[in-house]
């Protein structure tokens, strides 16, 4: 790729350097105790734009737990198996509610609102499992993961995993509750695995950018020129980005990024400029939505100088 132009360039760097200096950091979670391990003073930000020009800036490749920001890409899998029959399994509406909320599924009759929060992307992930065992379907995961951010090193954080796994019961709760009104279709504890360990996967920055870049370029990854999705699919998808990624602090995000976008518990945010850029930033202290809040502050610094919001200047 390219050297970066002299202005993107610029203001990475100076966001970061803000960024650095920020004494309201958020709080890393706890709740899956080898997260509660991360720096809460890391800040890495990482920008690629159209012409496949990279803007770096802090950590930006130091490795992290996307956690839930992998659930894009498994809507996207899943999307690709099925198309949009994974509709009646799963929403497309906010949810207004903690992304681990059982309430909303007792109401609805174990359908999830949107496949970005647990109950959704545990829905998701019953799909990608159909016909494999467990080990198959992971694996299928990672290579795609692998093959979008060109990097055949990428890999699962086994220790988040297994983390994730003993600390996991509402998630369990979520998936047994789903398998009662046959949402799910295959063995609870399969499902699980393969959810937990998707979402424990290790990436940087630049990685994670580099994997999101397909939706910022209606359905094609512009380093390889391979389709990944039908533009109207990135479309969609980016569509529930931007109403759903950030949990019920969705709204905020859009109205202070006014970007599609997806976080994880790890602080990890992907974020699309569509027809303009992918972007990945991690800071590991998260705000009360679960969101990472030096994140947050960050892609609006950025969109902002850039002019970079959907919603205009």
């Amino acid at each position: 790729m390219s050297e970066p132009a002299p202005d993107l360039a610029r203001i990475v760097r100076e966001i970061t350097d803000e960024m650095r200096d920020r004494p309201d950091r958020g709080e890393v979670a706890t709740y899956i105790p080898e997260l509660a391990r991360a720096d809460p003073r890391a800040f890495g930000l990482a920008v690629i734009d159209a012409a496949g020009t990279v803007a770096v800036g802090g950590d930006a490749d130091v490795p992290f737990s996307i956690q839930s920001i992998s659930k894009v890409f498994t809507l996207t899998l899943a999307l690709g198996m099925i198309g949009d029959r994974l509709w009646r399994r799963v929403g497309r509406e906010p949810s207004g509610n903690p992304f681990n909320s059982i309430v909303q599924l007792e109401l609805e009759r174990g359908v999830p609102r949107n496949p970005f929060i647990n109950a959704g992307a545990i829905a998701v992930t019953d799909v990608i499992l159909s016909g494999h065992q467990p080990r198959e379907a992971l694996g299928e995961i990672l290579r795609f993961m692998q093959a979008l951010a060109l990097d055949p090193t990428i890999t699962i954080d086994e220790a988040v995993a297994a983390s994730e796994k003993r600390t996991g019961f509402r998630n369990t709760a979520l998936a047994n509750f789903m398998r009662s009104f046959g949402v799910l279709d295959n063995p609870v504890d399969y499902t699980l695995g393969v959810y937990f360990h998707h979402c424990a996967i290790a990436m940087s920055c630049r990685q994670l950018a580099t994997a999101g870049r397909f939706l910022a370029h209606s359905g094609r990854n512009p380093a390889t020129g391979h389709s990944v999705v039908s533009p109207e699919r990135a479309r969609r998808i980016n569509a529930v980005m931007l109403t759903c990624g950030h949990y019920d602090g969705s709204g905020e995000f859009a109205y202070r990024v006014g970007l599609p976008g997806k976080s994880g518990v790890g602080g990890g945010i992907l974020a699309i400029a569509p027809g303009k850029a992918s972007i990945a930033v991690w800071s590991p202290g998260l705000d009360a939505a679960g969101n990472s809040h030096l994140g947050r502050i960050a892609l609006e610094a950025l969109t902002k100088r850039l002019g970079w919001s959907i919603f205009g200047v």
